[in-house]
């Protein structure tokens, strides 16, 4: 029987228990500001990623969608409005206390026209978070902002 210390190439951490406090932020390429959460690149997830997002007054994403992976989204505060399908020619309206799911590779825009700031947990079956994000820039054009409304693009 081998031992592998720390220094080993052999050796593996094993998988624990982590707490991760939402300090640091980050511009996915969706166009938002997202709390960083559970990924890969914190705490070494496989199969998961979760985060919080919060949306201002008058903000919208940049059109997307997440190539092969699922998203499940929970409202805590405020509503959000998207735009989704082929050519986003669907609409819906979540707010607090719903659940949102997006299949994998579903086109999508979501935005803010209220007067407060949106809150919401997202969950992803991609663990690196923003490896399967494809910005559809083409798509950013087919639906008028709301008066007063703003894009979070750079």
């Amino acid at each position: 029987m081998s031992q592998h210390t720390t220094d080993s190439p052999a050796y593996q951490p094993q998988p624990t228990c982590q707490i991760i406090r939402p300090d640091e932020t980050y511009v996915g390429q969706q166009g938002l500001t997202y709390f960083a959460g559970i990924a890969a690149e914190t705490v070494g997830a496989q199969g998961i990623c979760m985060h919080l997002v919060r949306i201002p007054p008058a903000a919208r994403a940049n059109a997307h969608l997440h190539q092969d992976h699922e998203t499940a989204i929970y409202m805590l505060n405020g509503e959000v409005e998207m735009w989704y399908g082929e050519r986003l020619g669907q609409h819906l309206r979540v707010r607090a206390g719903e659940f949102l799911y997006i299949p994998a590779g579903m086109p999508h825009q979501p935005y803010n026209t209220s007067s407060s700031e949106a809150v919401a947990v997202l969950a992803r079956t991609d663990p690196h978070e923003q490896e399967s994000v494809v910005v559809l820039p083409e798509l950013d054009a087919l639906h008028q902002l709301p008066v007063g409304a703003i894009s979070q693009t750079k």
